[in-house]
């Protein structure tokens, strides 16, 4: 089975991990999130990309890039997931599937935190489970498309 290309992108502040409230996101630092994607993504035969920026724009030419380079996208978009129409709209574009994820329980915390522009055009949304949410998330995404290649394969046979 050829190798998927999963595109983690990683919002504003993320960078902080580890340091940043950790009664909130945890005590795992950004590296060490990538570290464990990157062992999971072994395991799933999946190639895992990622990419951290706290500037908004950065993050839209990333996920324009995507486009013929990644199978799917895994996100934290962290402030921007209620802020973001250009990211939504960016996701919307490229038409990858895209999976959302969040460390914490974002529907636990303040009303602000309870909308997100992504999950409109997200297939799924998974929160509230520390750097197990971003796992969670990539092992869904992996799922999603090795079923949509077995479905194209299926049709052709």
């Amino acid at each position: 089975m050829q190798p998927l290309s999963i595109l983690a992108l990683h919002g504003p502040n993320l960078n902080l991990l580890g340091q940043r409230e950790p009664g909130i996101y945890g005590a795992l630092t950004l590296a060490e999130i990538n570290r464990l994607l990157d062992e999971e993504g072994f395991k799933l035969q999946a190639k895992v990309f990622s990419v951290q920026s706290n500037h908004e724009g950065i993050l839209v030419d990333t996920i324009h890039a995507a486009l013929g380079q990644h199978h799917g996208i895994l996100i934290n978009a962290g402030a921007y997931t209620h802020t973001s129409v250009a990211l939504r709209d960016a996701i919307a574009g490229v038409n990858l599937p895209t999976v959302e994820v969040h460390l914490s329980n974002i529907y636990r915390r303040e009303d602000f935190r309870h909308h997100s522009y992504i999950a409109p055009v997200a297939i799924g949304q998974i929160s509230g489970f520390g750097g197990q949410s971003y796992l969670l998330g990539l092992q869904a995404l992996v799922n999603h498309l090795r079923e949509a290649r077995l479905i194209v394969q299926e049709r052709r046979d």
